[in-house]
């Protein structure tokens, strides 16, 4: 990830996610993404989550962990996955779109993150810092961290993540896993 983002290019990137999720909402087509307009930060290949939230709370997230196309179309693309395809939550509604607010989390590469036990994980990990990535086998959960606003207890977290994977709660404890972490440029819509 180059430099922090402008103040222009995240309100760049807040107008393409708004419009993305009102075009996918509303059935419409999403038009071309004009290239030669953007900055170039905004055409390198990055990695983005949207989160959708309506009065605080979670109406979709969708992201990507790796970068593998331009940060604008990722964006953008995250922004209609996060409306109308989060597997736990019903597609968002053209009743809703005013209400929602959305957030884009900007990704830096994940790293692995090297640990002897469970208790030097803990040590390891950067609560409020660290996004955090688990993986077993096939299996991969992740959460962004601004989740540290809502399980600030790094035990509670990881145990947490592991639900999410779909696994034991406490297998990070029983287990060594593969864990990246990785850090966020996070940005919202104005109230």
């Amino acid at each position: 990830m180059s430099q922090t983002l402008t103040d222009a290019e995240r309100q760049t990137l807040l107008r393409l996610a708004r419009e993305a999720m009102e075009c996918a909402v509303r059935g419409k087509s999403l038009p071309p993404l004009d290239v030669h307009s953007l900055a170039p930060a905004l055409n390198e290949n990055g990695a983005s989550f949207v989160t959708l939230t309506i009065d605080s709370e979670l109406r979709g997230c969708i992201g990507a962990l790796e970068a593998h196309q331009p940060l604008a179309e990722d964006v953008r693309e995250h922004a209609i996955a996060a409306a109308m395809q989060d597997p736990r939550f019903p597609p968002v509604r053209e009743n809703e779109l005013n209400r929602i607010k959305l957030e884009v989390s900007r990704l830096t590469a994940p790293r692995l993150l090297e640990y002897s036990s469970s208790d030097d994980l803990l040590k390891k990990l950067k609560p409020h810092v660290d996004g955090v990535i688990l993986k077993d086998n096939f299996r991969r959960a992740t959460f962004l961290p601004q989740v540290w606003e809502k399980i600030p207890d790094p035990a509670e977290f990881l145990s947490h993540l592991c639900q999410k994977m779909g696994v034991r709660a406490n297998l990070w404890r029983e287990t060594k896993l593969q864990v990246y972490v990785y850090q966020v440029e996070e940005f919202h819509e104005a109230n």
